[in-house]
């Protein structure tokens, strides 16, 4: 009872320690940032201390029933010798995963690319990250099989599309209503809190096989730029709908021969 009172308590202390913390190292970071920072630290510290004190009082449970404990201490060290010779991977994970937390590669909540899955982070810690992909798949990836860290949603996001039209509409007139369904958004209430820097387009990126392909660019928070270019496509749909620009698909043309 003891022991899980007292890691109750420290359970509150650590993330307090760590909020303050991490607040004066973020300061430039939005408080959403700041969360998943704490969240990320405390739940790797908190882990590691409730291990300790769960063994610590296992140990203290077996003195006071005058139970001899050097015997268990003994083993103890005979099996970490011997685990430690075929703990290799265990290290480089444990290694990593330092490594990850104290660089702040990603954290809690953010959404990832690790190992070639991608996925939202819903845990972290020094053995192993575990992702959530759209499919609902929980995915338990090894810390030290990340070689290469990809975050999707650090301190801001990108909106990026290729808007295709047909070569026979206005392209001048295309680009007008991409930039202005971009400002439109920006200044709409329910849009303009997840927008950093409206959409808006960069000129022709493509001439493709049936269509002449406009890119577009914006900034949003972070996490943001998949609601917002959901959003924007279907301005966009509307719009090119009502002033007759074409958003082309492939098209077929079979040439009979006459026998």
């Amino acid at each position: 009872m003891a022991t899980w009172v007292g890691l109750r308590v420290i359970h509150v202390v650590v993330h307090r320690l760590v909020y303050k913390t991490v607040s004066r190292t973020y300061q430039i970071r939005s408080e959403s940032a700041i969360k998943k920072r704490v969240n990320t630290i405390h739940n790797v510290l908190y882990s590691l201390l409730r291990v300790v004190g769960w063994l610590v009082a296992a140990l203290i449970i077996l003195s006071e029933l005058d139970i001899n404990i050097s015997p268990f201490l003994a083993a103890a060290g005979v099996a970490g010798l011997a685990f430690g010779f075929g703990a290799q991977y265990l290290i480089r994970d444990l290694i990593a995963g330092l490594f990850i937390i104290l660089e702040d590669q990603f954290r809690k909540g953010d959404v990832v690319k690790l190992a070639g899955i991608s996925g939202l982070v819903e845990e972290i810690t020094l053995r192993k990250t575990t992702l959530r992909d759209l499919d609902g798949i929980q995915h338990h990836i090894p810390n030290g099989e990340i070689s290469t860290t990809s975050n999707f949603t650090k301190l801001w996001s990108r909106a990026h599309l290729n808007i295709g039209i047909s070569y026979d509409s206005d392209l001048e007139k295309a680009i007008k209503i991409l930039d202005k369904v971009g400002q439109e958004m920006a200044q709409d209430e329910q849009w303009k809190d997840y927008i950093i820097k409206p959409i808006t387009s960069l000129g022709v990126d493509e001439f493709a096989d049936s269509a002449v392909v406009i890119k577009v660019l914006g900034e949003t928070k972070p996490s943001k730029q998949w609601d917002v270019m959901r959003e924007y496509r279907k301005r966009v749909k509307i719009a090119f709908d009502k002033e007759g620009i074409e958003i082309p698909y492939p098209h077929r043309t079979i040439i009979q021969k006459k026998h």
